[in-house]
């Protein structure tokens, strides 16, 4: 398990150029698929008039390239909401036709500014003109992702950069390799999304152009905070029953606990902020419960699960696929 989400997590794919995930996802496929117009991966099982919909998205937080200087630094915007204070002292893998480029975020040191000091920063890639960075390759619309490193920490949980939502990404392919031969009376869709980050673009070209009746979104639950109480990493999946997008259905939060409960499966219960694509089924008229992991240090470098969580959240969504046999 951690090997699999080491190997997707290393993967770059900012919102909006998820192409690498999604190869690499197709690639583990054994089962027809299709892309829709947006960049959607959409896999489809099953049988019937009603359906379900399982969501996880393939972006990840990151920067876009938005100008080349005279000095060969880069500028860049945000992509996705992250805290500022993590850029500076980062590195940076920027992705270009050419390859994939280093590049650091560095700002003056304390020995040579005021306490008070500000600056724009700019990623520094190790050129010294516009003509040198043009040269390796790098164009506006180019993109970086913060680098990546990997952590077991204390045998049980596991840290890295884009986590949210590579493990939901993961758990997807997990679920479907298991219930794939299974006869199901009712349609379920597998749906690897796109642009989830700069709001939710890829679930809402999905559920405009099919009916979905239930919808389990795959995604984080930032914790730890006053917000989210006891919620935390290593005490079960997290039924995300209340975001700044949606309140989930409470008789769909119902069930899952009674399947949990019935396959001995520690669940959490939990409010935090943010949204997740499940949202925007929910508009569409679907009944939807985000199914979710608590992630510590959400949308930083530091990222992390529980790796006994992700077992569990990959046992949990089976019962609940194939109680539809």
């Amino acid at each position: 398990m951690v090997e699999s989400l080491i190997e997707l997590c290393s993967i770059p794919g900012v919102s909006g150029r998820e192409e690498l995930v999604r190869q690499h996802l197709i690639e583990k496929l054994d089962v027809p698929y299709r892309v829709d117009n947006v960049g959607n991966l959409i896999v489809e099982i099953g049988e019937g008039d009603e359906t379900i919909a399982l969501m996880a998205h393939m972006d990840e937080i990151g920067l876009v390239i938005t100008g080349v200087n005279s000095d060969g630094t880069l500028n860049f915007r945000k992509i996705g909401g992250f805290d500022d204070k993590i850029l500076a002292g980062s590195h940076l893998q920027i992705v270009t036709e050419s390859g994939i480029l280093e590049g650091v975020i560095g700002i003056t040191p304390p020995h040579l500014s005021g306490q008070q000091a500000t600056e724009n920063l700019r990623i520094d890639i190790g050129c010294k003109s516009k003509q040198e960075a043009e040269a390796l390759g790098v164009k506006v619309l180019d993109y970086a992702v913060f680098k990546k490193h990997a952590s077991v920490l204390n045998r049980e949980f596991f840290s890295m950069r884009s986590i949210d939502d590579r493990f939901g990404c993961l758990a997807m392919l997990e679920v479907l390799n298991r219930v794939k031969n299974e006869k199901l009376r009712k349609r379920v869709y597998f749906v690897w999304t796109v642009q989830e980050e700069i709001g939710l673009k890829g679930a809402k070209a999905f559920v405009a152009n099919h009916k979905v009746d239930v919808c389990y979104a795959i995604d984080s639950f930032a914790c730890c905070s006053a917000l989210t109480g006891d919620v935390a990493p290593g005490k079960g999946p997290v039924l995300r029953m209340l975001d700044n997008s949606a309140f989930a259905s409470f008789d769909l939060m119902k069930h899952v606990l009674q399947v949990a409960e019935k396959n001995n499966i520690p669940v959490q219960v939990g409010v935090t902020g943010g949204g997740t694509d499940g949202s925007v089924a929910m508009e569409f008229g679907a009944k939807m419960v985000p199914v979710t992991l608590a992630v510590r240090y959400l949308h930083t470098p530091a990222e992390y699960i529980s790796i006994t969580d992700l077992v569990n959240l990959i046992d949990l969504l089976t019962f609940l696929i194939l109680e539809n046999r």
